[in-house]
């Protein structure tokens, strides 16, 4: 059964943020630095960890804005910054104007979407574009397994879907170009290999960045049913092959840095 947005919402501040957001927000804190900007705008901050952290490192003068996805992640956003009286302009609106960067989390981005995602987030900056999200590399262990049970299950005619989902991941390579033929200029791309361990597959499927939030995206071909025995079969595999060992997923976490150009 899907979840609600409320559901979704603490279930991103409980196990996602906390695990998966990090691996990304940590190569941010890990490889840029914030020089002369007075309005910053970070999208898609979630429920705001991440933002309300810079919040402490950024100087007093500077604006700092937030976007949440959701007005249910906007409130438990708005919760934390009101607990610490963090100056922090959070709303679900992207907000207009331009500021002099622009942080964007593209880590649940669907791939497909991400050139219309970077074209916004690039339209609002005037001098500083920085993103991350997972590049070519990334849960190739899963759709390898996954691909293994629509055999099994006697799905083939879906292949052609497992198959775009390895393809339709951009390479490092990619997103530099997408970035440079959005007028961003002195592009840097910068990955490290993260890995989510998981002692069954059991556990693999029931974990809710896998559950809640990747499994409905990847498999929205299927309908419940098909949904549900995959998922189940794909637990089995994974169990079958690994046996005793554990199951590693390997995530290439990238980020990416720009400027934009007076052209742009």
């Amino acid at each position: 059964m899907s979840k609600t947005q409320k559901e979704l919402a603490f279930l991103r501040d409980l196990y996602i943020e906390t695990d998966w957001t990090e691996r990304f927000t940590n190569l941010f804190d890990d490889n840029f630095k914030f020089t002369k900007e007075e309005k910053v705008l970070y999208v898609n901050a979630g429920t705001g960890s991440h933002a309300l952290a810079l919040r402490k490192k950024l100087k007093e003068k500077v604006e700092l804005f937030a976007q949440s996805e959701t007005k249910e992640l906007l409130k438990l956003a708005q919760a934390k910054a009101d607990a610490v009286k963090a100056d922090v302009q959070f709303s679900t609106d992207f907000p207009k104007g331009k500021f002099d960067a622009v942080l964007a989390d593209a880590s649940l981005v669907k791939p497909t979407d991400l050139k219309d995602f970077l074209t916004r987030i690039v339209e609002s900056s005037e001098r500083q574009v920085v993103f991350c999200l997972p590049t070519a590399g990334s849960f190739g262990d899963i759709f390898s397994f996954l691909w293994e049970t629509f055999l099994n299950l006697d799905l083939l005619e879906h292949g052609a879907e497992v198959e775009r989902l390895l393809t339709e991941i951009p390479t490092s390579s990619k997103v530099e170009e997408i970035a440079e033929n959005l007028n961003l200029i002195n592009v840097e791309a910068i990955t490290k290999s993260e890995f989510f361990e998981y002692s069954t597959g059991e556990e693999f499927i029931n974990a809710p960045l896998f559950a809640d939030f990747l499994f409905p995206v990847w498999l929205d071909f299927l309908n419940q049913t098909e949904r549900n025995k995959v998922v189940k079969n794909l637990a089995k595999i994974i169990d079958d092959e690994c046996q005793e060992l554990s199951f590693r997923v390997t995530v290439k976490a990238t980020l990416v840095v720009g400027e934009k150009t007076n052209e742009s």
